[in-house]
C-alpha cells in the first residue's frame, strides 16, 4: 500500500510490524512499573504484620483481663462471706497473690455493719504490648474491678419438724443435731436480730401449747393440761392464716385408737382392756413438743429443739399449715397482743412482714421422715359435756339408756339394768370419761353388751356406736390435696419452701418434692450425716452471698 503526502510517496508498514511494535511497547511499560508494585505490595505487607500483631496484643490483653476479673471475684466473694472470721482485706491480699497477681492488686475496700458486708477490690495488670509500640502505644493496661456483699435481710422460719413415733432413736438424735446447728448457723451472723425462727413440732396433729392456743376460737375445751390441738376445717385451707375468729374444735384426749375385749361377760373398768393407753393418741401429751413462737434466742431455740420426744401418727399437713399461718401477715395482730403480754420479745414488732416487702423473706423448713396416716377423732357430740355415764364412789358403772323398756340404767358389771344410777352414781362429763376409760371400752360395756341380744346384734350396735363416736376426720389422698394447697400458696406469696425427706418412703419423698419451691430446694437424706449437710446448705443458702460489681 502506498501513502501520498504532498510531493512525498511514503510506503505503510505492514500489519506484522505493527504488531511487533505493539508488544515492544508493551514490555517497556511493564519494565517501568516493576518498581511501584514492589513498594506498594511491602507496604499491604508491612500493614498486614501490624495488624496480626496488635490482634496478638489484644488476645494476651483479654485473657490477662479475664484472668485477673475471675481472681478478684473469686477473692473477693471469699472476703465478704459473713462467715469469713479473718481480716477482709487479708483475705483478698493472700487470695491475689496465690493466684499471681499480688503485685497488681491496686486496692481494698471493706464496709462492715453489724448486719452486712461489702468488699470491692481493684486491679492493674501491664499486658507489655509486643506490636503497639510501633504506633507510640508503650504500655496496655488491664482492668479489674470486683465488688461483693453479703447481707442478711429480715428472715422469718418456720421449721416444721415430724416428731411421730418413727422418728425415735437415731433419727431424731440426728435431727436434733442438724436443727440446733441451722439455728446457730442462722443466728450466730445476726448480731442486728434481723432473723426469727418459729419452730412447728408435729405427729399427728400440732399441739399448739397454752399460749398459743389462747389466742384462738377454741371450742370444746376440754381442760387437759399441755394438750393443745385444734381441729382444722377444711374452709381453713382456702388462705395462708388461719383465721382467729371461727370456731375451732379442740381434739378430745381420748383412746379411739386401742381395742377392748369383746367378751359378753363384764370387764372391769380398772383393767388394762378398759384404761385408755395414749401411746398412739392423736394430740399427745407432751410440753416439749409444743410450737415454740418466733424467736431470735438461740439459746431458747436449741432447747426447744433437744427436748423434741417422738411419738404418735403422722399429719404433714397440720404441720406445714401451722408454720405458713406463722409467717402469714394476718398474724401480726396476734403478735403484737403476744409482745405487749411479754410473751414473744419486743424485737419482734411488725412481724409477720408483709409478703410484698422487698426488705423480706420467708421461709419454711418441711422435714418429714414418713407420709400421711389417716386422721381419726372423736366427734363433737362426745367431747365435752354431761354424757349419759355415772360412776358410783366406789368405781362402778351404770349408763342411761333411753331406748330400752322398763329399767333405764345399765349396770355393766352386774349385768343388770336399774331404776336408777347405781348405788347414786354422779353423771360424768365426756371428758371426764375419756380420762379414765378407752372409747372402744364404752361402746362395747356400755351399748353393745347394754342392748345387744346375740353376737351379731352385739357386734352391729358397738360398729355403729364406734362410728357414731368416732369419725375419719381426713383420708390419706384428703391430707395430700390439703398439704399441696398449703405449699401452693406459699409459694404463690414468694415463701421459700425447702423439703427434706429423711430416710422417708416413696409417697413422703413425693410429697415433700411437690410441695417444695424447686427440686433444687428438695434434700433426700437417707442417713444423719445428710440430714445435716441439708440443713447447712439450707443455712448457706439463705444469707444470699451475690456479687455487685
Amino acid at each position: 500500500m502506498w501513502l501520498v503526502k504532498e510531493d512525498t510517496v511514503v510506503m505503510a508498514p505492514s500489519p506484522r510490524a505493527l504488531m511487533r511494535n505493539l508488544v515492544n511497547r508493551s514490555q517497556q511499560f511493564r519494565r517501568d512499573e516493576d518498581g511501584s508494585l514492589i513498594i506498594f505490595a511491602l507496604v499491604l505487607f508491612l500493614l498486614m504484620a501490624m495488624m496480626g500483631g496488635f490482634a496478638v496484643d489484644m488476645m494476651r490483653y483479654e485473657q490477662t483481663r479475664t484472668a485477673l476479673q475471675n481472681t478478684l471475684d473469686r477473692c473477693t466473694l471469699m472476703a465478704a462471706s459473713l462467715d469469713q472470721s479473718l481480716d477482709p482485706q487479708s483475705v483478698v491480699t493472700d487470695c491475689v497473690d496465690k493466684a499471681g497477681f499480688g503485685t497488681d492488686l491496686q486496692g481494698v475496700q471493706v464496709v462492715q455493719s453489724l448486719n452486712s458486708r461489702s468488699v470491692v477490690s481493684k486491679g492493674r495488670v501491664d499486658t507489655k504490648p509486643f506490636f503497639m509500640h510501633l504506633i507510640g502505644i508503650n504500655k496496655f493496661d488491664a482492668l479489674g474491678t470486683s465488688g461483693a456483699e453479703q447481707a442478711i435481710t429480715n428472715v422469718e422460719i418456720a421449721l416444721v419438724l415430724d416428731v411421730s413415733g418413727s422418728m425415735s432413736g437415731a433419727k431424731i438424735a440426728n435431727l436434733k443435731i442438724a436443727a440446733a446447728e441451722f439455728v446457730d448457723n442462722m443466728l450466730a451472723n445476726d448480731p442486728n436480730h434481723r432473723i426469727s425462727i418459729s419452730i412447728v413440732p408435729y405427729n399427728a396433729q400440732v399441739n399448739l401449747g397454752s399460749v398459743l392456743r389462747a389466742k384462738y376460737q377454741a371450742v370444746n375445751l376440754h381442760g387437759v393440761a399441755d394438750v393443745n390441738c385444734l381441729e382444722l376445717p377444711s374452709s381453713v385451707f382456702s388462705a395462708p392464716g388461719i383465721p382467729r375468729n371461727v370456731d375451732l374444735p379442740m381434739m378430745a384426749y381420748a383412746d379411739h385408737y386401742y381395742g377392748a375385749s369383746q367378751t359378753n361377760a363384764a370387764v372391769s373398768p380398772t383393767s388394762s382392756s378398759a384404761l385408755p393407753n395414749y401411746a398412739s393418741v392423736f394430740c399427745t401429751k407432751q410440753p416439749a413438743n409444743i410450737v415454740r413462737l418466733p424467736s431470735q434466742d438461740a439459746s431458747v431455740l436449741k432447747s426447744q429443739i433437744n427436748g423434741l420426744v417422738a411419738g404418735g401418727n403422722t399429719s404433714i399437713t397440720l404441720g406445714m399449715k401451722w408454720g405458713v399461718s406463722l409467717l402469714d401477715p394476718s398474724a401480726r395482730g396476734m403478735y403484737n397482743e403476744l409482745i405487749g403480754a411479754g410473751q414473744m420479745g419486743a424485737n419482734l414488732a411488725g412481724r409477720p412482714f408483709n409478703y410484698t416487702d422487698p426488705e423480706s423473706m420467708k421461709v419454711v423448713v418441711l422435714m418429714t421422715d414418713g407420709e400421711h396416716v389417716a386422721h381419726n377423732r372423736v366427734t363433737d357430740s362426745y367431747k365435752t359435756g354431761p354424757s349419759p355415764i355415772y360412776k358410783s364412789s366406789g368405781g362402778d358403772y351404770s349408763v342411761y339408756q333411753a331406748a330400752h323398756a322398763g329399767n333405764k340404767y345399765w349396770v355393766p358389771h352386774l349385768g343388770t339394768w336399774s331404776a336408777t344410777p347405781y348405788n347414786g352414781g354422779v353423771q360424768q362429763n365426756w371428758e371426764t370419761v375419756w380420762t379414765n376409760l378407752k372409747v372402744s371400752y364404752v361402746a362395747w360395756q356400755f351399748y353393745a353388751r347394754a342392748l345387744g341380744s346375740t353376737n351379731t346384734a352385739r357386734s352391729t350396735i358397738y360398729t355403729n356406736q364406734m362410728n357414731d363416736m368416732v369419725q375419719t376426720y381426713d383420708s390419706v389422698s384428703g391430707m395430700d390435696a390439703s398439704l399441696q394447697q398449703s405449699c401452693g400458696q406459699a409459694k404463690q406469696n414468694n415463701v421459700l419452701v425447702y423439703g427434706i425427706a429423711f430416710e422417708a418412703p416413696s409417697n413422703g419423698k413425693a410429697q415433700i418434692l411437690q410441695c417444695s419451691t424447686s427440686a433444687a430446694h428438695y434434700f433426700d437424706a437417707q442417713n444423719g450425716p445428710e440430714i445435716q449437710a441439708a440443713f447447712r446448705t439450707i443455712a448457706s443458702n439463705l444469707t444470699q452471698l451475690k456479687l455487685t460489681q
